[in-house]
């Protein structure tokens, strides 16, 4: 039932109050038109008795208190849903911006959604190949899981976005695969920038884009990441797609929810951001999974940069609470030209286990993956020891880890953003690097494996 008031009595952009309210309800849509028939829009933030305090969705300039109307609409923000959506580009309320059509939906539906019931979540098991080494052999993906891009100012972190978009795939799968990319609070520089890149490669088939700038509301930018998982939600478990999502960038998210927070007077949690920040960002990143009896499932890799790459910082520390790991890119190799900059050692994939090994990736995965993972550790303390007291302090083990360490990341995690690795790429480049260390270093890989993919070759 649509609703219709003259009674705004104050406006504290991006907030509205109007009094003499009766039946309205949290969330419900609400249009603003004014004197000379404009219309805007927003939602209903907080009820108490007969006020109703707005949310505007967009400048509060030139409404006019005595002569604006207000119509709550009775129902909340929706976007219309179908799977014409794959291919398009959305603004931030789900409105098409690449000149195309209007979606003609199967349905509408509410973006402000559900988290997933943890009694009906299925495992994560299957291994999803992004085609670049540090993730696929160290740092394992997994179908279902949410994995964040912990990055910081200035670092490559759109271009490392758009290859890991590009390359995807689950491997031996029959199920489609597709990608929702959500941009939030980004330039439009960089919304470009993704935009030409899935056009380029042809990935923008599979590609669903939401799109909001820096220069559109904030409060907008509280919608877009639930505009990308409602139609994740869509394609997962009404179309049994395996859809990854993608975010960039969560900062710029909390920022707007501090914002609004700011406008509200709330109490100001660690650092200015609201104390339900927490469960804020859980209602998001707990949408995404796999069901039981659903053949879809959605994977989200959200993208945060650090403030002053501060690990600490409440967005980063919140977001490591609930995701299942963190992928971290390292300014010192951003320095040193490599790309992408993924800083291994304190990189985590909590779910790497479960889609790994035999029939997923390889039998001799987990053995490479921890080896690696120990050499470049001794390697770079080598290099750190070889600074401070020169070579001669080091014995000739010590050196062949250094080596090893330098090698490791010219050749393994620098690989450029435009190639993509299979795993078998990536297992096999594993063995070339542990040919420089001596057959008796290796205690981490079994036997069978080492003569397999060593053979005579190893010391």
């Amino acid at each position: 039932m649509i609703r219709e008031y003259k009674t705004i009595r104050e406006i504290a952009s991006p907030l509205m109050i109007v009094r003499g309210v009766e039946g309205v309800s949290y969330d419900e849509m609400a249009e603003i038109e004014l004197p000379s028939g404009e219309i805007r829009r927003g939602k209903v933030l907080e009820v108490d008795g007969d006020k109703a305090i707005v949310q505007l969705f967009e400048d509060a300039r030139g409404i006019n208190l005595a002569e604006s109307k207000v119509r709550f609409l009775g129902k909340p923000l929706e976007l219309a849903v179908s799977g014409d959506m794959l291919g398009r580009v959305f603004n931030g309320m789900g409105e098409p911006i690449d000149g195309g059509p209007a979606i003609l939906p199967e349905e509408k539906r509410d973006v402000n959604g559900l988290a997933m019931n943890p009694a009906a979540r299925a495992y994560p098991a299957e291994f999803i190949q992004t085609g670049v080494s540090t993730i696929d052999g160290l740092n394992t993906l997994v179908r279902g899981q949410k994995l964040p891009i912990f990055s910081g100012s200035g670092l490559p972190h759109k271009e490392l976005a758009a290859q890991i978009a590009r390359q995807s795939k689950v491997l031996g799968s029959e199920e489609s695969f597709a990608v929702v990319f959500a941009a939030i609070g980004i330039t439009f520089e960089e919304s470009e920038f993704f935009i030409q890149d899935f056009r380029r490669t042809g990935a923008i088939d599979r590609t669903v884009v939401f799109s909001n700038l820096a220069n559109d509301p904030a409060i907008e930018r509280i919608s877009t990441p639930r505009m990308a998982l409602t139609a994740a939600e869509y394609l997962a478990f009404d179309m049994d797609m395996h859809v990854l999502v993608i975010m960039t960038d969560i900062t710029n998210y909390a920022e707007a929810l501090r914002e609004v927070s700011a406008a509200k007077k709330e109490v100001p949690g660690r650092r200015g951001y609201p104390g339900y920040l927490y469960t804020d960002l859980a209602t998001l990143y707990e949408r995404a999974g796999r069901r039981r009896s659903k053949k879809g499932s959605i994977t989200l890799i959200p993208i945060l940069t650090m403030p002053e790459d501060d690990k600490t910082h409440p967005i980063p520390d919140l977001t490591g609470y609930i995701t299942e790991g963190q992928i971290i890119l390292s300014r010192e190799l951003y320095r040193k030209a490599i790309a992408p900059p993924v800083d291994v050692l304190p990189s985590l994939s909590r779910l790497k286990d479960k889609g790994i090994g035999e029939g997923k990736t390889r039998e001799d995965h987990a053995g490479t993956m921890n080896q690696l993972f120990a050499a470049y550790a001794r390697g770079k303390d080598a290099k750190e020891l070889m600074t401070i007291l020169g070579e001669s302090a080091l014995t000739e083990t010590d050196k062949l880890y250094a080596k090893f360490a330098e090698e490791f990341e010219q050749r393994y995690v620098n690989q450029s953003y435009e190639t993509d690795r299979s795993i078998e790429e990536t297992l096999n480049l594993g063995w070339e690097l542990l040919k420089i260390l001596p057959r008796a270093e290796l205690k981490r890989i079994k036997e069978e494996h080492i003569d397999r993919y060593l053979g005579a070759e190893a010391q």
